[in-house]
């Protein structure tokens, strides 16, 4: 009876473990790679304030979850690093894209994406980042990072993308 005992809590811990991984899923743990170096320290070969130097020390990309445009604490701690380097590089504009799986109309992901980008350039410009360098678009879904046609490929999908535009006046 002890042996069962064992089996029926290994199994319930199992299935806890398996729905806590589910439950708080929001799109893949992707952020910028700031390795052991400090803060501001440049990769090396890496030009400053270059599209490389945004992705590798700031992170470029935010992730949403299914059918939704509200940022993740992941996806603010994301936009945080955006907006303290762009003010380093306060001549530089930016461009973000919004996107979505395929699942949806175009016409549906057309509108879920422009959410997407507006809800991040929003949060950058509550950051302190003047919204007159920030253009957005929405892509849909007519631009995806993953073409499969899986959970994980979607949930690539379903993202914001941060692209330097140029610097000007």
């Amino acid at each position: 009876m002890t042996g069962n005992l064992v089996i029926k809590l290994a199994g319930a811990a199992g299935a806890l473990l398996l729905m806590s991984a589910c439950a708080t899923s929001n799109g893949p743990d992707v952020s910028a790679d700031t390795g052991s170096s400090n803060a501001g320290q440049q990769a090396q070969g890496v030009v400053p304030g270059s599209q490389e130097d945004l992705e590798q020390n700031a992170g470029h990309r935010v992730f949403f979850a299914y059918d939704q445009y509200t940022l993740t604490a992941q996806a603010q701690s994301t936009l945080g690093r955006q907006a303290a380097w762009l003010k380093e590089y306060p001549e530089t504009k930016i461009l973000v894209a919004g996107n979505c799986d395929e699942r949806g109309t175009r016409e549906y992901n057309l509108a879920l994406g422009a959410r997407r980008a507006e809800a991040a350039r929003a949060y950058l410009v509550s950051l302190g980042v003047d919204g007159s360098r920030i253009t957005t678009v929405s892509y849909g879904k007519e631009r995806p990072l993953d073409p499969r046609s899986t959970e994980e490929a979607w949930s690539l999908n379903r993202n914001a993308t941060t692209t330097i535009t140029g610097a000007g006046a």
